[in-house]
């Protein structure tokens, strides 16, 4: 039974034999940190009916659980508060407890399937610092979820059609040939598909507006020459012949792509990132057509004069929406009517969850709501986990400008500090050169996951990369580094012939080895809450919390020149749970932490 519920239990049962009344509901919070204890319950509410001060009750129920339990060792009373600290015996009770549990850490099956879907690149262009948290996010959550007890399917849909594909598409074939014709590839370039598409796609933008530009000067107004710029016209023509199946449109199309998608795969390699099942754009667009023609028969979609399709979703507090324009053609919310429908056919999971960013609130909000009004099954189980923008200290990032943070050159950014930090430091003694390659990048990897995951998903953040990659403070690199420490503790350890044992005896406690122990129990909670909230940043803070407790605890007490075998004994055996602790924590979040360093 959780020590909470023993709490809980014993100070019911002294109410009832102190005072021959009933309390249904004990409540207990942490202690303030200024005052000893671990678990304080507050009197106040029990004044007016058992007809005693506060710091009465406090104290005769505090005695009568040191007289009739063995659950608590001390208590204090300051005013109202009664402040328990729990006995040695029963952190030790927990610590063997969580020694004896080889899963501990995962919850038990829940019965229910979740899918996140995360990701969503675009062909024209590499993933970029945005996309970084997107997929970290994704895949963090997609952990923890499995971690808690759900059967999780991991899903991206690649925007791979589109007029801003289109963009990419005509500036390549403008601009790549060479002076004999020769046209640029990946390999001609040693340039990586994805980065070589992106390139046109910021030539196109150049040219586009010198062409807007240009007009303007001859006296056409700016937004009429945006329409009527020759380089507008052709890319609307050429979507047009990609929707008709012009051959050498389409041929042109799959060959960029596929350049884009063996890219990507580098990418999500570098970054530890996996899709259960990906999905195209390009054959899901035109599936909310049905699914309009069937709202057009229940009633839930109506016509207008121009032969467009609308929803009033006035009484949800949101508004009038397209789903069909009067040509017959798709607009995103048709895509993601019959994307979302295939996805169902596909999985039938409990949950949906899209990993988007925040400025696409309202467009899940109204996807949700025409599911709902279309009498979806899964209609209710669909979560926006809407996320805000990161933004670089030299300011906000713009593809078509080619002044995003690449996802690729950031990487191999934080790989370079790394390396740096590491030697300055002289953290890589005895190391040859391929582990030293692979600490740099899992320090590298491990700043930046944990930068851009420590933060409330909802909030915008500023990236710091130096920041990222410190040593020192709430960073990545210092919880591994933590670890390595306490690997090195239990091999020096195992050197002498200690081992963790598995089930330790009873011993008197440092109360530095209380508080590991007391967060070691709260591991199942955080991953249960983070779950909930679908929120990374809880673990991470656990994890800093965790390592921060176990540095403390390492300069207080001795480990291996404790000259009584039965604390050494205990001691390793809890360093043992905190690295392995810290590691499943770390992995949660997509992070590796290394053996040493």
């Amino acid at each position: 039974m959780e020590i909470q519920e023993q709490l809980k239990q014993a100070i019911q049962q002294a109410i009832s034999a102190l005072f021959d009344t009933t309390v249904d509901d004990v409540a207990l919070q942490p202690t303030k940190k200024e005052f000893e204890g671990l678990y304080t319950f507050v009197t106040f509410p029990l004044t007016k009916a058992l007809r005693k001060s506060p710091i009465e009750i406090g104290q005769a129920i505090g005695t009568y659980l040191l007289e009739n339990t063995s659950v608590v060792s001390r208590f204090n009373v300051v005013q109202g508060f009664l402040n328990l600290s729990i006995a040695d015996a029963v952190w030790i009770s927990v610590l063997n407890d969580i020694a004896g549990t080889p899963d501990f850490g995962q919850l038990p099956a829940k019965g229910q399937s979740v899918m996140v879907e995360f990701s969503s690149p675009n062909t024209n262009k590499p993933l970029h610092l945005g996309h970084l948290r997107n997929n970290f996010l994704g895949d963090a959550v997609s952990r923890i979820l499995k971690a808690s007890g759900y059967d999780v399917v991991k899903t991206c849909i690649v925007n791979d059609r589109g007029i801003h594909i289109c963009k990419s598409m005509r500036a390549y074939q403008l601009f790549s040939a060479d002076a004999s014709g020769h046209r640029e590839t990946p390999e001609s370039s040693g340039i990586k598909g994805d980065h070589l598409i992106g390139k046109y796609y910021v030539l196109f933008d150049k040219a586009y507006k010198a062409q807007i530009d240009e007009l303007v000067a001859q006296g056409m107004p700016k937004e009429e020459a945006e329409k009527k710029a020759p380089l507008m016209l052709e890319v609307q023509e050429m979507l047009r012949k990609w929707e008709q199946g012009d051959p050498e449109t389409v041929a042109l199309w799959r060959q960029l792509n596929e350049w884009v998608y063996a890219g990507f795969d580098q990418t999500y390699q570098k970054i530890g990132v996996s899709f259960d099942k990906t999905y195209y754009e390009s054959n899901t667009y035109v599936l909310g057509k049905e699914v309009v023609e069937e709202g057009l028969q229940k009633g839930v979609f109506y016509r207008k004069d121009d032969s467009s399709v609308w929803i009033n979703l006035t009484e949800e507090g949101l508004d009038q929406k397209l789903v069909l324009r009067s040509d017959g053609t798709s607009v995103y919310m048709t895509q993601d009517l019959g994307t979302t429908d295939l996805k169902y056919e596909d999985f039938h999971n409990d949950r949906q969850i899209w990993v988007v960013g925040n400025e696409q609130d309202y467009h899940f909000a109204v996807l949700f709501a025409i599911l709902r009004r279309l009498g979806r099954p899964y209609a209710n189980g669909l979560y926006h986990l809407s996320y805000g923008m990161v933004d670089l200290p030299s300011g906000k990032m713009k593809s078509r400008e080619g002044t995003v943070v690449d996802a690729d050159d950031l990487i191999q950014e934080m790989y370079d500090t790394a390396e740096q930090r590491t030697r300055d430091l002289g953290k890589i003694e005895d190391f040859d050169s391929t582990e030293a390659q692979r600490l740099y990048h899992m320090l590298g990897m491990g700043a930046l996951k944990y930068f851009l995951l420590k933060v409330d998903p909802k909030k915008r953040m500023l990236f710091n990369p130096e920041e990222s990659v410190d040593f020192q403070g709430n960073t990545g690199p210092f919880i591994q580094y933590t670890h390595a420490r306490i690997r090195s503790v239990l091999r020096k350890a195992e050197q002498t012939g200690l081992k963790p044992a598995g089930n330790v005896a009873t011993v008197d406690l440092h109360p530095t080895e209380q508080q590991l122990v007391y967060l070691l129990s709260q591991f199942p909670q955080r991953i249960a809450e983070a779950a909930n909230d679908y929120a990374p940043s809880y673990l991470g803070q656990y994890a800093y919390e965790l390592a921060k407790a176990y540095n403390q605890f390492y300069a207080e007490v001795s480990i291996l020149s404790e000259p009584d075998p039965v604390k050494t004994q205990l001691r390793v055996t809890v360093s043992a749970m905190v690295a392995e602790t810290i590691r499943k924590a770390m992995q949660l979040l997509g992070i590796d932490v290394p053996e040493k360093m």
